[in-house]
């Protein structure tokens, strides 16, 4: 009965050393080397040996075709410049020869001096402007010119505003013939230009002579100021 129970544990050892065997066996390849590791779909690549490698740049994209029936971008036009139609044209407000009246004022001396108002009267039916002289020549009966053109007075010009009907007046004054001893004349008439016109007026001088020629002989004109006299 003793050797039967020693001979039982004997075998089984046996037979787990065989066992451990075969799963050695199974699991190495038949020359004893480990099989290489298998490559397993949809895994990361190994990195390469501490090197990382850049990739290449891709190259200039060709700009894709603008699909068929896509609207096109829209496009800014610059604004249309103004035409001659559509600047307004400066209205002049200055008063014309045609719609003006000339006359002569009463004379006021002093000191030798005559003064003569010239006087323009606004004839039309709008409003418009005098600024600066007036021209101005005395003729004789033939319409020649007596003596040179009037100098003018050291005056600061302003604009007047004439409503129909109403005037503006300027200045003619020169030495008394008699008291000066200048060689006159007497005009029968006043060429009388209004501001920045070539057309004349002319009024009927009336207030004797004039001078025309010798020593203090100048005639002067000052600026338009509003009203008929001073």
């Amino acid at each position: 009965m003793a050797k039967t129970s020693q001979g039982v544990p004997r075998a089984a050892r046996l037979a787990g050393a065989v066992a451990v065997l075969g799963l050695l066996t199974a699991c190495g390849g038949g020359d004893g080397t480990a099989s290489p590791p298998q490559k397993v779909a949809g895994t990361a690549a190994p990195a390469t040996e501490g090197r990382t490698t850049a990739s290449a740049a891709p190259a200039d994209p060709t700009p894709s075709p603008v699909p068929s029936g896509s609207a096109a971008p829209p496009t800014t036009s610059p604004p249309a410049s103004p035409t001659a139609e559509d600047t307004p044209t400066a209205v002049s407000t200055r008063c014309h020869t045609s719609e003006l009246r000339a006359s002569v004022g009463r004379n006021d001396p002093g000191a030798g001096q005559w003064n003569f108002p010239v006087v323009l009267t606004n004839a039309s039916d709008r409003t418009c402007t005098v600024r600066g002289y007036p021209g101005a020549a005395f003729l004789d009966a033939s319409g020649k010119q007596l003596g040179p053109d009037p100098r003018r007075s050291a005056d600061t010009p302003v604009t007047v505003t004439l409503a129909p009907g109403k005037s503006a007046w300027a200045g003619l004054s020169f030495s008394n013939p008699e008291v000066s001893g200048a060689r006159a004349a007497t005009p029968e008439s006043l060429l009388v230009t209004p501001p920045d016109e070539r057309d004349p007026l002319k009024v009927a001088w009336t207030a004797g002579r004039v001078p025309v020629s010798g020593n203090a002989s100048s005639v002067f004109l000052t600026v338009f100021a509003a009203g008929t006299a001073p």
